[in-house]
């Protein structure tokens, strides 16, 4: 969970947030005030993950507090190191334990106490902790492995094209790895959003999370070489069975219940099971570990494995153009392509 996402409003155990000074010369309450409506709103403004996420970490972090006789707000930047320590102690994984980190600095910052509470000692015993668990053999950063050409091409091979659910099913692999698709952008997509044009296909992001005030952006897909992984085909096809079942307008991927009917909108966990499914049934290295974000890493590896610019593959990926996402992908082809020991003899 990064932690340059901005202000996230979460749910708070007092009835209002100080979203400015909490004094001022002439001010009263009122001015202070925040309607349902507008709260409403400036939670929105937040992807529901995060706010799910943050709302989840200061619960439990105002619950350890009380539990323990400290105070939750504002804390202390020893408390602040006590709870890390006990999540670190909890066997907790780095990156959930950062974005509780990140959560109670936040909820701080959203109540008017701005820098707390301190962090040093919470990061020193953070860092401590992913030393020892280095050092124990444990894991660092767990990242999807990427989907290749050929694993594409095998969980195809495994998708029914006979039935509903085949068809939708490589739409969705096709079309996430093409994009390069967060599965929140695939599950967002109308019909609307995709239109065929004389090189392929031109489909409408509306938002993302990276275009945090919503501007949208057109990603160019080119037609494919191979007839069943190519976009336009695997597009055409769905359309097809959506028109059939009068589904003319509305959400492109959607769910379809073992008759082959059509229904509501796929969720992003969905994207994920059935991603996951379709690596195992087509015998994918590493299948178990693979998940809806693996189409999105393939996308960016494929295309750095054939020559693409990064500046190229960032913007196709809607990635900031110096993101540490896109150089690991990146890294991860050279240190195979660029290998010191390739050609030395052995």
């Amino acid at each position: 969970m990064s932690q340059d996402a901005g202000p996230v409003p979460v749910e708070r155990p007092s009835p209002a947030p100080a979203l400015g000074p909490r004094t001022a010369e002439g001010h009263t309450a009122a001015d202070f005030a925040l309607s349902p409506a507008a709260r409403a709103r400036i939670a929105d403004g937040v992807p529901a993950n995060t706010r799910r996420a943050y709302t989840r970490q200061w619960a439990a972090f105002a619950g350890w507090c009380a539990g323990q006789g400290r105070v939750a707000l504002p804390a202390t930047g020893q408390t602040l190191a006590e709870y890390t320590h006990h999540l670190c102690a909890a066997g907790q994984a780095p990156a959930s334990i950062e974005q509780a980190i990140a959560a109670v600095r936040t909820m701080h910052r959203l109540s008017g106490h701005t820098g707390e509470p301190p962090t040093e000692g919470a990061r020193l015993a953070l860092r401590a902790y992913k030393r020892e668990r280095a050092g124990n053999g444990g894991r660092g950063r767990r990242e999807a492995p990427p989907i290749t050409i050929d694993a594409l091409r095998a969980m195809v091979d495994v998708c029914d094209l006979d039935t509903v659910i085949g068809l939708r099913d490589r739409l969705l692999i096709v079309l996430g790895l093409a994009l390069m698709g967060r599965r929140s952008e695939l599950v967002a997509l109308t019909r609307d959003d995709v239109r065929e044009v004389a090189d392929g296909l031109e489909v409408t992001i509306r938002t993302s999370k990276t275009d945090k005030d919503s501007r949208g952006e057109i990603v160019a897909v080119p037609r494919g070489s191979h007839p069943l992984t190519d976009p336009v085909t695997a597009w055409r096809q769905w359309l097809a069975v959506l028109d059939e079942q009068g589904h003319t307008s509305g959400r492109l991927l959607r769910r379809v219940n073992r008759h082959g009917t059509i229904g509501a909108s796929l969720s992003a966990e969905a994207v994920n099971v059935i991603v996951r499914d379709l690596a195992v049934r087509a015998g994918v290295p590493a299948a178990h570990a693979v998940t809806a974000h693996s189409l999105r890493a393939g996308g960016a590896t494929v295309a750095y494995a054939a020559g693409v610019p990064v500046s190229v593959i960032a913007r196709h990926g809607r990635w900031a153009p110096a993101s540490p996402v896109v150089l690991r992908y990146i890294r991860a082809v050279d240190r195979w392509r660029d290998n010191a020991m390739r050609d030395v003899g052995l």
